[in-house]
């Protein structure tokens, strides 16, 4: 996602923040390079135009910070501007006070209305809403039995009725949303071509009938610079109340969502980042311009692992690694939650530093799986006590998992590393609730820290340098009696 226009933006400010000091010459040697990157990534003309001249403006004005590198200071610049482009963040559905909250889909063909229908349904869900899915696509005969294949894939019920017309099928499904109790209702309307007037009309008459509270239009983010044409002309049919771009995980340049934002001026709602039907995220202009200029994205990092990781478990497992006792089943699951967060690419991607490098990395996702097929092959016993796995079980396990033994070695070795790290938790624990609080202090103890304060050495020793020390001093109490023996 704007992978290729990350990276461009990436090489020219490095060349600012670190090409020596900093000029009138290289600020605007800069920005032609930012004027490239921009077309280069199918932002329209005017779009570019304007927004170099705010950046020029801004930049040649910039009143220095003591302590900020003049060269950061035109990279927050373009980033303010990059953020003003794409325009405030609207990601709020404003709900109907009384009966269903009608939103309608409309779009080009082959953009992805059915797939991003049943997403949206699924998002609904997840903040308490009861979604029905409308059927109304009779241009392309597969849309009604994809949609409901999705429906009964994320749990929530799709309506049709043969024989009827697009606008009384959408009527109809309003009054069947009410006596369902239904909160919301997604009409899935057919893909059309905008200069197509008959099915322009069509659309338009299912709008003036339902009068959706919401109108969506679905864009492919390859489409580039023909998709604004097409959302005027949509817009001047019935007016949109948003945009949701898809397929902005695939080879998309990303010009298209800067330019329709602005030339449109409808807010950008959501994103399709994937397949999957949790793959609809809500559009942060904020955060996609730190993603493109290479800054990453820590809030989308939180919210991901805060969907994929249950409260009680994570509780359940930091008992466990206080007290040693994380065993390779807590491991597999550990493993569970990574991938649910998504693919490891994509979230590097959001880690700052780390975004513009993580090709560099070569990431192989396919780990995983064979990490969690190995310890599915294990026994009980053996995932509790990884350390009794000899030779003859590690070949039955890589044989159960389709393996070989040295994969099996490689995740055994990484356990054990991991859970003798996890071990010295436990005496961080420990050594923090010795510690005595400010008021249980006394005045000989505030002026000698060091009489009363536990050895620092068990901050990070483990059982077993804990059992060598023990050792070593008892060779030592036995060095020193012989000595004494001898010279007697």
């Amino acid at each position: 996602m704007f992978e290729g226009i990350s990276e461009r933006f990436n090489a020219i400010f490095d060349k600012l923040r670190y090409g020596g000091k900093l000029t009138e010459e290289n600020i605007q040697e800069g920005l032609r390079e930012v004027r490239r990157a921009l077309l280069e990534a199918d932002v329209n003309v005017q779009v570019v135009r304007d927004f170099l001249k705010n950046v020029t403006e801004k930049a040649s004005g910039i009143d220095l910070i003591k302590g900020v590198e003049p060269g950061q200071q035109v990279v927050q610049t373009v980033h303010d501007e990059l953020i003003a482009l794409m325009g405030e963040p609207d990601v709020e559905i404003p709900y109907a006070k009384s009966g269903p909250t009608v939103i309608l889909m409309a779009g080009l063909q082959g953009a992805g209305k059915t797939t991003t229908a049943a997403k949206l349904a699924k998002l609904l869900l997840t903040k308490d809403k009861r979604p029905l899915l409308v059927a109304a696509d009779l241009q392309r005969p597969a849309a009604i039995e994809q949609l409901k294949v999705l429906g009964e894939q994320i749990g929530v019920p799709v309506f049709h009725e043969p024989g009827l017309e697009p606008p009384k099928l959408c009527e109809k499904a309003l009054k069947h949303a009410t006596a369902d109790n239904r909160d919301v209702v997604i009409l899935d309307t057919a893909g059309r071509l905008h200069v197509d007037d008959a099915l322009m009309a069509e659309v338009a008459d299912i709008h003036k009938r339902t009068k959706p509270d919401q109108t969506y239009l679905v864009v492919d983010a390859m489409t580039g610079q023909d998709a604004v044409n097409s959302a005027k002309a949509f817009d001047e049919r019935m007016a949109l109340d948003g945009v949701i771009f898809t397929k902005l995980d695939g080879d998309t340049r990303g010009g298209a969502i800067v330019s329709l934002r602005q030339i449109l001026g409808k807010p950008i709602k959501f994103v399709g980042v994937g397949e999957k039907m949790d793959a609809l995220q809500e559009f942060h202009p904020d955060r996609y311009a730190r993603r493109i200029l290479g800054m990453g994205d820590i809030l989308s990092f939180v919210e991901k692992a805060q969907d994929a990781i249950d409260e009680e478990e994570a509780k359940k497992l930091e008992e466990k690694f206080l007290k040693n006792k994380f065993d390779l089943d807590d491991f597999a699951k550990q493993l569970g939650t990574i991938q649910k967060m998504g693919s490891i690419k994509d979230l590097l991607g959001l880690i700052p530093g780390v975004g513009s490098k993580f090709k560099a990395l070569n990431v192989d996702e396919s780990i995983f799986r064979r990490y969690t097929a190995m310890i599915s092959s294990m026994t009980a016993a053996e995932k509790a006590r990884p350390e009794a796995i000899d030779m003859s079980r590690r070949r039955r396990i890589a044989n159960g998992s389709g393996t070989s033994t040295h994969d099996v070695q490689t995740l055994l070795k990484q356990f054990q590393t991991m859970r003798k790290m996890m071990g010295k938790f436990g005496d961080v624990k420990d050594l923090a609730a010795s510690l005595p609080g400010e008021g249980d202090l006394t005045p000989e103890q505030l002026a000698n820290p060091g009489a009363f304060m536990p050895n620092p050495n068990r901050l990070f020793s483990s059982r077993e340098d804990k059992a060598a020390q023990k050792r070593a001093k008892a060779a030592r109490k036995k060095k020193k009696k012989m000595k004494k023996k001898s010279k007697k």
